[in-house]
């Protein structure tokens, strides 16, 4: 799949300085691999594989970078090595497998039941849970599945096809996976812009703890999961939003996307305190109904106790990783009154919804301004660029 023109200066920039991609033979791909935990990921050639039974195999224009990815390269989760990288994407179906019996072609629709066919644009929900643990079984809680299998994360080079990873430019997508078309003339770089954030919020706000009509709202973090909260809690119906985050430059990329009604620097304050009274005071004084954590930082958690009103919700979703331990004060929970709540990532209904509602989500916010394109090669300029905290979204583009 040939990737859209960049919609952003920064974008065309990026764009602009790509090498031309080298001739390649037909039917070999080129993948980011994570060879071992701790050393630079290398751009390695695979054969591209005949689409599983019940699976596709899809072009993947572009590959998105989470903070997860660099957790991931530093060794903050366990991961098999080596494996392509990569867990949120979007391309073009390049083929469709058979029926999972073997009785030629499948008569193949995406998970809302809309017909499939080779040249649609897709996403994909980056795991597929087993149905048979506990919490699949029992718990109804697909996304604590025990046995989870995450493109991207847990399927090494030697358990199946190798290109199992959106850092590619082909993804073999197996059977299980939810697939879903997305909306005809969508531009792929707004969708792109809260790939995995976005599901991941409408995991947590659709049933951990919804935004109530007319709510105030914190939300601690400004990166992608922050706006993906801020967006989708402005589109809930909040009556205000409050931004808490940094450096300035991404408050200011989200004031000019149009999401947030206040934006506070935080993690360039002299004194962080007062920009917490500042929050608690545009809030209304009291604190907001809810406060959403998306920061990813431990400390935050101590801090937005006190953000929210006694009564109020306090809503964890960007402790993802073990990021290590912090202090807080419980009588803060107790004397507020507080619903805690945490939320871990999202399943495939949930990518549904998040795709069903990108063309509202695009009416309302310029998505394609937060995206930063790299060419495939550059993926650790891609990678630093994200751990520095220069671009709000980078996505890799082949």
């Amino acid at each position: 799949m040939n990737p859209q023109p960049a919609t952003s200066a920064t974008s065309a920039a990026a764009s602009a300085s790509a090498p031309a991609p080298a001739e390649r033979p037909e039917g070999i791909g080129r993948a980011v691999v994570l060879e071992e935990v701790g050393r630079p990921s290398v751009v390695r050639e695979f054969p591209i594989p005949p689409a599983p039974a019940g699976g596709a195999v899809v072009a993947c224009g572009y590959g998105g970078v989470c903070g997860t990815d660099l957790h991931l390269q530093q060794g903050h989760l366990a991961v098999p090595t080596p494996l392509v990288l990569g867990h949120e994407g979007l391309g073009t179906l390049r083929a469709l497998g058979d029926a999972p019996a073997g009785d030629g072609p499948a008569s193949a629709v995406d998970a809302t039941g809309a017909p499939l066919a080779v040249g649609d644009t897709v996403m994909w929900a980056s795991s597929i849970a087993c149905g048979t643990c506990p919490p699949c079984r029992l718990h109804r809680e697909p996304t604590l599945c025990e046995n989870r299998r995450t493109y991207g994360v847990n399927r090494s080079l030697t358990d199946g096809p190798a290109l199992s990873g959106s850092w590619a430019d082909h993804i073999v997508l197996q059977p299980g996976t939810t697939v879903v078309r997305t909306a005809e003339g969508l531009d792929p770089l707004a969708a792109m812009a809260l790939a995995c954030a976005g599901p991941t919020v409408v995991h947590a706000l659709y049933e951990r703890r919804p935004v109530r009509l007319g709510e105030t709202v914190v939300v601690q973090g400004s990166g992608p999961v922050g706006l993906a909260a801020a967006a989708f809690a402005q589109l809930s119906g909040a009556g205000k939003v409050v931004v808490v985050g940094g450096p300035a430059g991404r408050l200011r990329q989200a004031a000019a996307a149009g999401i947030g009604d206040v934006h506070l620097n935080i993690a360039e304050a002299d004194d962080p305190g007062a920009v917490l009274d500042e929050a608690r005071e545009a809030a209304g004084g009291d604190g907001a109904d809810l406060v959403i954590e998306c920061a990813g930082v431990p400390a935050a958690v101590a801090q937005g106790l006190r953000l929210a009103r006694r009564g109020g919700s306090y809503l964890v979703i960007g402790q993802y990783t073990d990021a290590g331990d912090t202090l807080l004060n419980p009588h803060q929970i107790v004397h507020r009154q507080l619903d805690v709540i945490g939320s871990w990532a999202f399943s495939g209904a949930h990518l549904v919804e998040y795709v069903r509602l990108l063309p509202a989500l695009v009416a309302r916010f310029d998505l394609a301004s937060l995206v930063t394109t790299f060419p495939l090669d550059e993926h650790e300029r891609a990678t630093a660029a994200v751990a520095e905290g220069t671009v709000m979204k980078a996505v890799l583009v082949s």
